[in-house]
């Protein structure tokens, strides 16, 4: 055997090896309808007023043998929030909220990720938001992952998160119980080979 082959075949072997596995990329699923990006805000203390983002997408990295090292981005077009209710949203849209013609898109970027064994970890990363960059905490579960009918592999999370609204220049006064937006993350992703 010569030795200029012994490297590529010390390489294929460590490739081999389940402690060697590499990160695996992930695109969330969004136009097969497989991933939501919802929030909720308290109205008035009396009930719950809930909304999502449509358009929206992103990407993340997980190796099962090292899970810490995990790493998402995602980006949100403000402009397709809906809350099911026209009037409301065109509010929402305007320059007191999202202020979507100066701020057409919000970002998040991990940090860092901390899996526990129960399957649940925490996500830190930059929420960008009409401008303002600020640092959030997600909590995590694993829903699952495997084949799917398509002979792809799928894997799947749910996250949330709590924020002040005045934390991202949002001043309008909605009352005392609903100073804090409450995001609702499910994410399934399709691994790319």
């Amino acid at each position: 055997m010569t030795s200029k082959r012994l490297p590529a075949l010390a390489l294929a072997a460590a490739l081999a090896l389940p402690g060697l596995a590499m990160a695996e990329d992930y695109v969330i699923d969004t136009e097969g309808g497989h991933a939501f990006i919802q929030f909720r805000i308290p109205h008035l203390g009396y009930s719950w007023l809930y909304g999502r983002f449509n358009d929206f997408s992103g990407r993340f990295s997980y190796d099962e043998n090292d899970p810490n090292a995990a790493t998402v981005e995602v980006t949100i077009k403000t402009a397709s929030i809906d809350s099911n209710h026209a009037e409301r949203d065109k509010h929402l849209r305007d320059k007191e909220f999202l202020d979507v013609r100066r701020y057409p898109e919000a970002t998040f970027k991990s940090t860092s990720f901390t899996a526990n064994d129960d399957g649940t970890a925490v996500l830190e990363g930059d929420l960008t938001l009409r401008g303002i960059t600020k640092p959030i905490r997600i909590d995590v579960t694993e829903i699952g992952h495997g084949q799917d009918p398509w002979g792809g592999y799928r894997r799947g999370f749910q996250g949330s998160t709590r924020f002040a609204l005045k934390d991202f220049g949002i001043e309008r006064d909605l009352g005392p119980a609903s100073r804090d937006v409450e995001m609702i993350l499910s994410v399934e992703g399709i691994r790319q080979d």
